[in-house]
């Protein structure tokens, strides 16, 4: 079960931007600790992580090297890796999890909810129909059916087979 203390994490996020000025993500990226940090996928110019307070499973961020507050502030080089890469989300989500839709968006700025405002990401959520009941509409509780960890190895070797290019490809 995950619980409400999530809503404390991202009420936080602005506290917990490094001395050096650097994002969550930022930090995260330079540990070196992808397993740790639930990162999957390396990329040219955008990084894929596990949501670490998702809403389901599999719940992906996209997130660009560069911190960048604005989706018009992004090179046209990373505003096509994020499309080339929520394409490759969504195909490694339905080999690893087969859910039976995906959500892709963009919180944009703190007013529309980012968590992590100073550094946009996008996120991919795998859906499955009836994954909102009772416990998230009155308890404030999101019931996960496998932890992180399993879920970040099904990903992995999802992403092992896959036929999308390396991680050293354009994105």
């Amino acid at each position: 079960m995950w619980s409400p203390w999530r809503s404390e994490y991202v009420s936080e996020a602005t506290q917990r931007v490094s001395e050096e000025g650097a994002s969550l993500f930022t930090q995260l990226l330079n540990e070196d600790e992808d397993t740790d940090n639930l990162i999957l996928w390396r990329g040219k110019h955008v990084f894929v992580i596990m949501n670490r307070y998702p809403y389901n499973n599999g719940h992906l961020l996209i997130v660009p090297y560069r911190e960048v507050e604005a989706y018009t502030a992004l090179e046209a080089a990373e505003q096509q890796a994020i499309a080339l890469t929520i394409d490759r989300c969504i195909e490694w989500i339905n080999a690893a999890l087969s859910p039976e839709g995906v959500n892709v968006g963009m919180n944009l700025g703190a007013a529309a909810g980012a968590g992590i405002p100073e550094h946009l990401h996008v996120h991919v959520v795998p859906r499955w129909a009836g994954d909102t009941n009772f416990m998230t509409s009155t308890g404030e509780t999101r019931v996960l059916p496998e932890n992180l960890s399993t879920t970040y190895e099904k990903l992995r070797a999802a992403i092992e087979n896959s036929s999308s290019p390396s991680e050293n490809s354009t994105s």
